[in-house]
Order: C-alpha cells, then sequence, then structure tokens
C-alpha cells in the first residue's frame, strides 16, 4: 500500500482497511500516540464502554457538554451512513477535505501506518484523537468500539470512566461468562477515576467490582448511588451524587433512555467534580436535545417506518419493551438481517411471533448470514415470512402489505439501519420530520 499524497488519495488509504477487521491490543495505538506527539493527553476525556446503550449515553453527555459551552469532540462507532459520522466536533461530523488533510497529517508523522497498515478501528481512533486536539477541543467523549481494556480507544488517559449494560455479545473475543466479558470492559478503569456503572446482573456487577478493586477507581452504580425515577405527570426525576433534578425529558424515545441519561448525568457530575464544568441547567437541555439517529428512529410514514439498532438478546429486549410503549395495539411488519457471528436465536424468538410479517434480508457486509440460512426458523416463529435478494426488495414487500396505521420495523443489525436510512425518500415513504 502506498502513501497518500492528497486528502482524496487519504480517504481512500483509508477505505482500503478492512472495516471488520479485529486485532485487539494497544501497542500500535500508543505507538502512533506518541509519535503524535499525545493528542490524547490534550483535553479532559469522558470513555464509555457497554453491550448496549454507550452510544445514546455518549450522545446525552455530549449534547450536556456543549450546552454548557465546552466544544466536545465525540468518537463513536460504527457509522450508519458515512465514515465521517465517527467523528465529530460540537455535533457537525467530520467534513471530507478536514479528514482527508488528517489522515495525510497522521501519515507524515507515523509513516509506520502504510508500511505497516493498523486496523480500520485504531487508524481511524489515532485519526480523531489527532483531529480532536487541533481543533482544540475542550472534552472528549470516547465510545468503546469492542470490548474495552483491549480497544483502541484505551489508549487514551480518562478522566471519567463509564460502564452501560453488560450482555453476551463478541464472546469470540471478550469470553463466555457475563463475568469474563464485564470483566473485558472494566479493563477501562484507572487509578483514582471515577467508574460510573449502570444496573448490571450480578455476576457482571461483582466483575466490575474487583476489577475496581484492583486499580482503586471509585465505584459509583446505579440504584445504589444515582437514579432517574418517572412522576406522576411524565416526567423524570434524577437522584445523583450531589445533583437533584426534577422535570427532565428526553429527546431519545424508548423507556431504556432513561437509564441512559441517569448514566450521562452521573457521568456529567463526575466531570463537574473534576473540574470540567458543567451545570445541572445544562445537563438538563443536554437530555432535551440529544440525538442518536438509528435508535427508534421514525424514517418514514403511512406506513410508520422505523429502524432500531438492536442486534444482540439483549438489545432486542429493550427494543420490545419500547415497541410496547410507543406502538402498542398497531401491527408490525418486520423487516429483518443479521450477522452471522451473533446470536440469532433468542431474538428472532422473541421479536418474530409478534409480527405479523417478517421480510428477511442479506446485509450489505461480507459478516452477513444469508436468510435461507435461518429463514426455517423464522416459519416456524412466524406464519408469514418472505426471504428477498436484497433490502430494496424487503423494504417494498413489507410496506405494500402495510395499511396505514402499521408499523414497519427495520433491525438486527447497525448495517441494515444504516442502509435504510441511506435509501431515496420513494423506499421510505414521506419522511418524517423529527421535533
Amino acid at each position: 500500500m502506498s502513501a497518500p499524497r492528497t486528502p482524496e488519495e487519504a480517504l481512500a488509504f483509508l477505505a482500503q482497511l478492512n472495516p471488520s477487521g479485529i486485532k485487539l491490543g494497544l501497542e500500535r495505538v500508543r505507538e502512533a500516540l506518541e509519535a503524535l506527539g499525545h493528542p490524547e493527553r490534550q483535553a479532559p476525556v469522558l470513555h464509555v464502554a457497554g453491550t448496549n446503550g454507550k452510544g445514546s449515553t455518549c450522545a446525552f453527555a455530549a449534547a450536556a457538554l456543549q450546552a454548557a459551552g465546552h466544544r466536545v469532540g465525540l468518537y463513536t462507532s460504527p457509522h450508519l451512513v458515512r465514515v465521517n459520522e465517527r467523528i465529530r466536533v460540537n455535533g457537525e461530523d467530520i467534513p471530507d477535505a478536514r479528514f482527508g488533510q488528517r489522515i495525510l497529517e497522521v501519515l507524515e508523522r507515523y509513516p509506520s501506518a502504510v508500511s505497516e497498515p493498523m486496523t480500520y478501528f485504531e487508524f481511524g481512533t489515532v485519526v480523531a484523537l489527532w483531529h480532536f486536539a487541533q481543533e482544540r477541543v475542550d472534552v472528549v467523549v470516547l465510545e468503546t468500539g469492542l470490548g474495552g481494556r483491549l480497544d483502541a480507544t484505551n489508549a487514551a488517559e480518562s478522566t471519567v470512566t463509564a460502564v452501560t449494560p453488560i450482555s453476551f455479545d463478541h464472546m469470540e473475543y471478550l469470553g463466555h461468562t457475563l463475568g469474563a466479558i464485564a470483566g473485558e470492559k472494566a479493563g477501562i478503569f484507572k487509578p483514582d477515576v471515577p467508574a460510573v456503572v449502570s444496573r448490571q446482573e450480578p455476576e457482571a456487577l461483582e466483575a466490575i467490582a474487583r476489577r475496581a478493586g484492583e486499580v482503586g477507581a471509585p465505584l459509583r452504580v446505579e440504584g445504589r448511588d444515582f437514579a432517574i425515577e418517572g412522576e406522576a405527570n411524565g416526567a423524570l426525576t434524577y437522584r445523583g451524587l450531589s445533583w437533584r433534578l426534577s422535570g427532565l425529558s428526553l429527546a431519545l424515545r424508548g423507556p431504556y433512555q432513561r437509564q441512559n441519561a441517569a448514566m450521562a448525568l452521573a457521568c456529567l457530575e463526575s466531570l463537574a467534580a473534576r473540574g470540567v464544568t458543567v451545570s445541572p441547567e445544562a445537563a438538563r437541555e443536554g437530555l432535551a436535545t440529544a440525538r442518536w439517529p438509528g435508535r427508534l428512529e421514525e424514517v418514514g410514514q403511512s406506513p410508520t417506518v422505523v429502524v432500531d439498532g438492536a442486534h444482540n438478546p439483549a438489545g432486542v429486549q429493550v427494543l420490545l419493551e419500547a415497541l410496547k410503549a410507543l406502538y402498542s395495539g398497531r401491527r408490525l411488519r418486520l423487516v429483518f438481517g443479521v450477522v452471522a457471528d451473533k446470536d440469532r436465536g433468542p431474538m428472532l424468538r422473541a421479536l418474530f411471533p409478534l409480527a405479523t410479517s417478517v421480510d428477511l434480508t442479506p446485509l450489505d457486509t461480507p459478516r452477513s448470514l444469508a436468510p435461507e440460512r435461518y429463514v426455517d426458523e423464522a416459519r416456524a416463529l412466524c406464519p408469514e415470512v418472505r426471504v428477498h435478494g436484497s433490502l430494496v426488495d424487503a423494504l417494498a414487500s413489507a410496506r405494500s402489505r402495510s395499511g396505514p396505521d402499521d408499523v414497519v420495523l427495520c433491525t438486527g443489525s447497525l448495517f441494515l439501519v444504516g442502509r435504510v436510512k441511506a435509501l431515496p425518500e420513494r423506499n421510505l415513504g414521506a419522511l418524517h420530520q423529527a421535533p
């Protein structure tokens, strides 16, 4: 692979790296960051790990920090439509020209990335941290990619860490018990750095507490140290480490977002205690204005077309709670696709019996599981199942059989969500405009 010379060639260089490649370890990232003069040390860092909810937690926290007047760098993954979504400053995706220029700057200072290519995620992480330093952000919010202990983002020096709910996912890399997975996620804990933790299964919480004790990280646990509760009028109240906030509203939909909001508020309190100025009023504004695409997002009407990134059994369970709360009594038409390395059985058994029809689609990734491989499982759970060769055909099939009050739910993978969001308006119906 030759070194790129223009921003356009630099973007092509990034695209040539294997997006599905996984190589856990911090050595390459640390070496690159040292060559760059340690950009990861230029601003306080909120570092968030977990299986589900970490992206929404990051979105809430970043919105609140921006409302407090900070210039905020946000790094998340995966992207839905364009890789630029992964690197944002004050809510704006990095522009192509700037993105390409940052890649050139990194390669100029660390040419080893050309001769000995890093993984897509490793290199993207380094470019993001370099970009945030050049943009002089006041605070960085980092979402882990996979795991925590050996995730590329763990090369950053955290000011506050957080672990959202943990469930079974990526077991081939993280372990086959909740305790083992939790131990890997809690590998982001640092000595004397506050660790904010959501409610967990006992096995997971035990492993998290053990790790916190080993490294000397002060532990703050949802339900014990902070929580959000519902009020009679439908608003929310937060009881935290020092804050008491009532009358809260959330921009992100679904009952499960309460937990993500509670996590974000506890992280913000912890950041404030460590010198990152953020007021309760800014936190309130952040919860009410945060945006996080692909999670219970309505993208079409008549019928309502909803995309949700649930891609593991725990994610499907919280999705079911949200469907009951938001679309009770409406017929469900399911457009579903899944990657081969996911535990699809529990997902199918939870979702498919609730659907009037299921349209199966392959995904635009080498990891896609062909619908023909699990169509018999699907037909044992839902009487009306069709197999399609493309997402466009699957979505058209679901919409053509739907009445105006039906809900067409596209789920099973973030790859699927991203492809739906990239489709032209004619495939979705009248686009829904978020309030």
